[in-house]
């Protein structure tokens, strides 16, 4: 009795044809940007619900307690309207810019990204999908924050639909920028402290009134990407809104959203490969 290799036999599954040309592997379909993106979104909703719930309700109450006490310093017009506009846009920047910061911050230094960088998930879809998932928390508190403001001054609210563009425009900028820091700190310490510099940022050149402040100020308020959706939702309060300059404001938020979410996403490739 002779033993032949089973590869050998013409009939065995493990027969090989070394005249035929080598089989292709067959791979999965790569992941698509949108269907990752909403799976990323409803995960980092779902997962911050709970942690983050509370400090929507710091970031609301805050903005809140900044227009009480400026209420004994400002009585109305352009002022008012500026610190009410100023305040709603600070709970957006609360949550995207400061909490995001920190949120990105410490997953570089647990080894987070290491867990999306073996998912089969295009990185722009990690950083939108978070950076929407956080921003999704700003809305109530913004809303909220944006009619207290116009009762306790006196200012209209008919325009107040203008907010459905404010938030996520706005929150795109201060996101990306948010995530950009996050990333790009070589410590989570370092990155909490970016973000709180930030929000101080926020609040200090978007909640006070420009015309009183320094032309240093006003050229950093300039730089700020806050400062244009702030800018959109005050000039809405006016009688007879310019919707060319508010459209104008919400068109650099837009595109400030742009360049901070492609930085972001560039700064979450380079964490990731590290």
């Amino acid at each position: 009795m002779s033993v032949v290799p089973a590869e050998v036999l013409p009939g065995s599954a493990l027969a090989v044809d070394e005249t035929a040309p080598e089989a292709a592997v067959e791979l999965g379909p790569r992941a698509r940007l949108w269907p990752s993106l909403c799976a990323v979104y409803r995960a980092q909703l779902s997962r911050a619900r709970v942690a983050r719930i509370p400090l929507l309700f710091v970031a609301t109450f805050q903005s809140i307690g900044i227009m009480v006490l400026m209420r004994g310093v400002v009585d109305g017009g352009a002022e008012a309207q500026a610190v009410v506009a100023g305040s709603a846009v600070l709970v957006v920047a609360f949550v995207a810019l400061n909490l995001l910061a920190q949120y990105f911050g410490q997953l570089r230094a647990s080894g987070g990204l290491d867990h999306y960088a073996t998912l089969p998930v295009p990185p722009a879809a990690v950083v939108l999908g978070a950076a929407g998932a956080y921003a999704s928390f700003t809305v109530p508190g913004t809303v909220v924050t944006a009619v207290f403001g116009c009762v306790l001054f006196g200012l209209p609210m008919a325009h107040l639909w203008v907010l459905v563009a404010v938030i996520p425009l706005a929150g795109a900028a201060l996101a990306g920028l948010g995530a950009a820091l996050g990333l790009l700190a070589p410590r989570p310490e370092l990155a909490t402290l970016l973000g709180q510099l930030g929000m101080s940022a926020a609040l200090l050149l978007g909640v006070l009134p420009a015309d009183r402040m320094p032309e240093a100020v006003r050229f950093a308020r300039d730089l700020l990407p806050s400062t244009y959706g702030v800018e959109a939702f005050a000039r809405t309060f006016g009688e007879r809104p310019d919707w060319a300059f508010v459209l104008g404001d919400l068109a650099v938020c837009g595109v400030v959203g742009v360049v901070s979410l492609g930085v972001a996403t560039w700064a979450y490739r380079r964490a990731a490969v590290r």
